[in-house]
């Protein structure tokens, strides 16, 4: 039991050193957050933590190492890019056309993207994400199913409540501030959110181009 704790601790908090860094799923989180409220951060999560299980099980049945491929993370990088690209044009192109407003309905909450689907977008176009879990989290998997079940469990638990509690964090204090913002400084959020996502959409094309030129 103790050795199971340790896991889950040790893993919440190199998730949270993981999940507090500015990247494409933090300014999805945002973007959602500020559109549809708190709900859209544990959607986010659900999303991102989809693709999650489905590493941990690759890993756990020993296809890990095809994803350190050269040919697999730059193309991961190139398609990253290009999807990146048009979700931080889309976010432009929605605040600058006035079609945002801080006065939510339900008509709005429905259409457009979804935060879960949003989330699984900018996970799976992270190249970086995938040489993760190749390699910290392999070691972590391998570690943990010593333990059985319960060891990939606490490991992965651990894990997935870091990413929820500081997306969650930034939701509510989104949320809390909400009022305090004009539908024009809603729209300027937005766009930079967008500009943020072109941003690294431009550096993942670039490293997944980098990784296959030198393959």
């Amino acid at each position: 039991m103790l050795e199971l704790g340790l896991i889950f601790t040790t893993a919440l908090f190199i998730g949270l050193s993981g999940a507090m860094m500015p990247g494409p799923l933090t300014a999805v989180t945002l973007e959602h957050t500020f559109r549809r409220g708190y709900a859209a951060a544990p959607l986010v999560t659900l999303g991102h933590g989809l693709l999650e299980i489905a590493v941990v099980i690759l890993l756990l049945v020993g296809l890990g190492d095809y994803l350190t491929l050269p040919y697999v993370a730059g193309s991961i990088g190139l398609a990253g890019g290009v999807v990146l690209a048009w979700m931080g044009c889309g976010m432009i192109r929605s605040a600058a056309g006035g079609d945002l407003t801080l006065e939510s309905s339900p008509e709005r909450e429905q259409s457009g993207r979804s935060p879960l689907g949003d989330g699984m977008i900018a996970t799976a176009s992270n190249p970086y994400w995938f040489l993760w879990w190749a390699t910290i989290g392999a070691g972590y998997v391998a570690l943990s199913s010593e333990r059985g079940l319960p060891g990939v469990l606490s490991f992965f638990g651990g894990h997935i409540l870091a990413d929820f509690l500081w997306f969650s964090l930034l939701a509510v204090v989104v949320v809390s501030g909400r009022k305090r913002f004009t539908d024009r400084v809603y729209r300027w959020i937005i766009i930079g959110l967008g500009l943020f996502l072109v941003a690294f959409s431009f550096y993942f094309f670039w490293s997944g181009l980098k990784i296959i030129l030198a393959w």
